[in-house]
């Protein structure tokens, strides 16, 4: 009987473990996802502008940068296994939070339990995916990723259709209504429209704290990557991580490709009521977004590298993401929705390129190029509350003109997408020229 190596399971019992952390991807892409959901949902409890109501997405993403560095150092203490288990259960205390914040309709609280899931789903996707990379061959990484990133987003899909029937049935006329209304008939009404959240945020504590007691007992087998670091001429003289210059431009890359994500995935359902579609339609558009990113997956896992390069299939994601923004601006109703949910094929491969090409070359530093790119996932925190202060900046600036308000927020949430060219146009730099930097030997 032959001995398993220590980084690679054999085919069979890879199986298990892969359905486990799938399942792990599944759930933090289901909790991640509902923010498309959340935003016009807290907007309307909270009264709040649309650059406030992005700091839904920011309070789950700025976790990554607080918590990615810690994250490494708590898995070094207690292993994958239990990292993973930890992670679930502070989501799960998270989902709690949401509870007291309904009793108080109160923006901050809501934004500590956002944040708190955050810090459970950082701890769980610190563990989760070197893990899933290490589990078996490192030339199968790609596919087991893939995999991975088809369940999250499947995930996504369903978690934004839930959460969307759940919190947005009825928004069109509670706002009509609010806007008849007021004094303690308004507080009324918004009270009982915050504690909808109540009754699913329990579900979920409850779902992720059974989880996290399961995942110490699931068996997933140890596995620790190879301590040997393979030196070449590009870096054996390097002394610092300052010294790679195509890591930072990859730390950047990866920045702003989660903030345009984040926008394509999280700003629809709002943006498509801002064009007056109701909400009730509008709470499928999130879905549309990642299900373009799920069918983009399956192709990449195909194409990626027997027929098309990952360079070129960055290069591919950018120029779309060039052309799908200009569609988005210069078109109108759904059809301008349909193009931001189209951003969901422009985003999809840029994950998957962006790591490999980042960590190419690094030898011994690469563990610390790993936890830079974790946190670059801040990108997601950044980026989305500055469309919304365009947003309401340029709706501001019509309205001053005299502009209806509704058409005024229809244009301005239009227009605003034109945050996205910077994004694709760094993206595309660095697939042509920038993850080469460094790297041309002497």
């Amino acid at each position: 009987m032959t001995q398993t190596p220590k980084t690679a399971a054999s085919s069979n019992s890879m199986i298990v473990p892969i359905i486990i952390i799938a399942g792990l991807f599944f759930i933090f892409g289901f909790v991640t996802w509902i923010n498309g959901a959340l935003i016009p949902f807290m907007k309307t409890i909270n009264e709040l502008t649309d650059a406030q109501s992005y700091l839904v997405a920011s309070a789950s993403y700025i976790s990554f940068v607080v918590m990615a560095l810690p994250s490494s150092y708590v898995i070094n203490k207690i292993g994958y296994k239990k990292g993973m288990s930890l992670g679930l259960i502070i989501m799960a205390i998270g989902a709690l939070i949401f509870i007291p914040a309904a009793e108080a309709r109160t923006y901050w609280i809501f934004l500590l339990g956002i944040f708190v899931q955050g810090m459970g789903m950082t701890l769980l996707q610190t563990a989760s995916n070197p893990y899933i990379t290490i589990l078996g061959p490192i030339e199968s990484a790609a596919k087991r990723i893939a995999i991975m990133g088809i369940a999250n987003k499947v995930a996504g899909a369903l978690g934004s259709l839930i959460f969307g029937a759940i919190l947005l049935s009825g928004i069109d006329a509670i706002k009509e209504k609010l806007s008849t209304v007021n004094g303690s008939e308004k507080e009324q009404l918004l009270n009982t429209m915050a504690d909808s959240v109540v009754t699913p945020y329990i579900v979920m504590a409850a779902v992720l704290f059974i989880l996290g007691i399961l995942i110490r007992k699931a068996p997933l087998p140890h596995v620790e990557a190879s301590s040997e670091e393979s030196d070449n001429n590009n870096h054996v003289s390097k002394t610092s991580i300052f010294q790679f210059p195509h890591l930072w431009l990859g730390v950047a890359a990866l920045f702003v490709y989660v903030g345009a994500e984040v926008i394509a995935g999280d700003t629809i359902i709002a943006y498509g009521i801002s064009l007056g579609i109701p909400g009730a339609d509008a709470k499928f558009f999130t879905t549309f977004t990642l299900m373009a990113m799920v069918a983009t997956y399956a192709l990449g896992v195909v194409l990626i590298p027997k027929i098309i390069s990952q360079a070129f299939a960055l290069k591919a994601s950018a120029v779309l993401g060039i052309i799908f923004t200009t569609c988005i601006i210069f078109t109108t109703g759904f059809t301008s929705v349909l193009f931001v949910a189209a951003l969901g094929i422009a985003n999809a491969l840029v994950w998957p390129a962006v790591w490999p090409l980042t960590l190419k070359g690094l030898g011994k530093f690469t563990k610390t190029a790993s936890a830079l790119l974790i946190m670059a996932i801040a990108g997601g925190a950044i980026i989305p509350p500055l469309y919304g202060r365009l947003v309401d900046s340029q709706k501001a600036s019509l309205i001053s003109q005299g502009i209806d308000e509704t058409v005024a927020l229809a244009n301005a949430s239009t227009t605003s997408y034109w945050i996205l060219y910077p994004c694709y146009i760094l993206i595309l730099y660095y697939a042509v020229s920038g993850h080469k930097l460094g790297l041309r030997k002497k």
